[in-house]
């Protein structure tokens, strides 16, 4: 199967005119001292930054706890590395048959098909592998993940992912799901974008037809994590989606000083579901380098979502689940699936093995 070479979209832009992707950018826009910038100049050199205008206009400057600023604007704390964080903490690599595509489950794929993002949040588990200067699948890379996807009957879904698969331009996103549509057993296609919330100005009429195609079901995950990121553009972008026949899903991370508190996990749940978005996922964040600082203890999650159950329906419950280390499936973290210990804690995972988790 042939497809063309990408077009990535722009990266929505800032009040200048330029994307935030610099501590300058970020002392320019009163987001950070120039003493702190040069604080920060390590963490720049070795991760990605990237803060859209529409975020960026969401940060209160005078505020040290904001919870946007908390998710873009980099940290001292994100060099400090604990022995249990990994470049790869679930094991991307170990279940990787061809370059870029990830097979953990029998019946779906992931497929990294980029490796931009219109931001860079400071927690994300692919922050070692993510950033402007890394590669889109194109060419006979793309072409061999989709034929080893056509030789296996079993696969049934495709999750795109990267990067933010968004950031393709229309032409693109409708080439690849016709080419995944083209494949007879393929009957889901699944997009993980942060873009309606971030860059809604991206999603355009173009944008959403090429989403679609005759024989698969589009289904968009939308990773918000803090209610206030849903601006009046977030929810027209959100809408312009739903209105097309596009089936929606939330994925959120539990962070630390982001939404670890009852009445936040609150809001934002209902504000999902008044937006025809079911809450799917509520991850705890992954062992990834320098983000320790991120991370709650499961203990502290598992009262959350004791608490959620108590306040808002059913319909607005998400799974709340960890990514096992060492690929091991995603174990939900409920009472019947995670042992408590005074030394850590072990989590069932998708195979019925107990493992050991310190995070």
């Amino acid at each position: 199967m042939a497809l063309g070479q990408p077009v990535l979209g722009e990266v929505a832009v800032a009040r200048d005119g330029r994307p935030l992707t610099r501590l300058d950018h970020l002392v320019a826009a009163g987001l950070l001292t120039k003493e702190t910038a040069d604080h920060l100049a390590p963490v720049a050199r070795r991760y990605a930054v990237a803060l859209t205008s529409t975020m960026a206009d969401l940060i209160d400057p005078s505020d040290p706890a904001d919870p946007i600023a908390a998710q873009f604007v980099p940290q001292a704390a994100e060099l400090t590395y604990l022995p249990e964080e990994s470049a790869d903490p679930i094991d991307d690599a170990g279940f990787s048959p061809v370059p870029g595509l990830v097979h953990r489950y029998a019946d779906r794929v992931l497929l990294k098909v980029v490796s931009a993002c219109p931001v860079y949040c400071r927690f994300c588990f692919r922050r070692e592998m993510v950033g402007p200067g890394g590669e889109a699948m194109t060419g006979a890379v793309l072409n061999q993940a989709l034929n080893y996807i056509e030789a296996r009957p079993q696969i049934h879904e495709v999750i795109l992912t990267g990067g933010d698969p968004f950031m393709l331009s229309a032409r693109r996103a409708h080439e690849l799901t016709q080419a995944l549509a083209d494949i007879p057993h393929i009957q889901v296609v699944r997009w993980h974008t942060r873009v309606p919330v971030v860059a809604p100005e991206r999603i355009s009429p173009d944008f959403v037809a090429a989403l679609q195609a005759d024989g698969v079901a589009s289904w968009v995950a939308i990773h918000a994590n803090h209610p206030r990121e849903l601006t009046p553009d977030a929810r027209t972008a959100i809408a312009r989606l739903r209105q097309a026949g596009i089936s929606l899903i939330s994925q959120s991370v539990l962070l630390k000083g982001v939404n670890d508190r009852l009445e936040v996990l609150t809001d934002l749940m209902r504000a999902f579901i008044s937006l025809g978005i079911k809450p799917y996922y509520l991850h705890h964040p992954d062992l990834a380098p320098g983000t320790s600082h991120f991370r709650p203890s499961v203990a502290d999650g598992q009262e959350l979502m004791r608490g959620l159950r108590q306040s808002i329906s059913g319909l607005a419950q998400p799974t709340y689940v960890l990514d096992v280390p060492g690929g091991a499936y995603k174990a939900p973290l409920d009472a019947a699936s995670v042992r408590i210990h005074s030394d850590g804690i072990q989590v069932l995972d998708g195979n019925g093995l107990w493992r050991d988790y310190k995070g």
